[in-house]
């Protein structure tokens, strides 16, 4: 199994910053894909960013592109999602989620689908004031 336990949600007025982390646990191969996903107020669940964690590779949503950074550390237990120029819009709850794809197929030009996600966090809250 895999527990991930997300932290760095918070408050902040637009063009502000902040760094979320998802700190993971269990069965290193059931989550060689790790992904962001949010989710705002009476909204559907939709992807952030991905990583695939055994090579480094990355893909984001059109949305933040250029202004989010999803990466991990050398141990490969916590991923970060570094966000940048935060927008009301990105105001939403965060969910880190795991599953154990690999290679272009966590990576490879689109984000996972939520039903494909076995494992999910219990999110962070992230608000941005105008």
């Amino acid at each position: 199994q895999v527990q991930l336990v997300e932290s760095g949600g918070g408050s902040v007025q637009a063009g502000g910053s902040l760094r979320l982390s998802c700190v993971a646990s269990g069965d290193t191969y059931r989550r060689t894909c790790m992904s962001w996903f949010r989710q705002a107020p009476g909204k559907q669940r939709e992807g952030v960013a991905v990583i695939y964690t055994g090579g480094g590779s990355s893909y984001y949503a059109d949305s933040v592109k250029g202004r989010f950074t999803i990466s991990q550390d050398n141990t490969k237990t916590t991923v970060f999602l570094q966000m940048n120029s935060l927008k009301p819009e990105d105001s939403a709850m965060y969910y880190c989620a795991a599953s154990r794809l690999s290679g272009s197929f966590c990576t490879g030009g689109t984000l996972p689908y939520t039903s494909n996600i076995p494992y999910w966090g219990r999110g962070t809250q992230v608000t941005v004031s105008s």
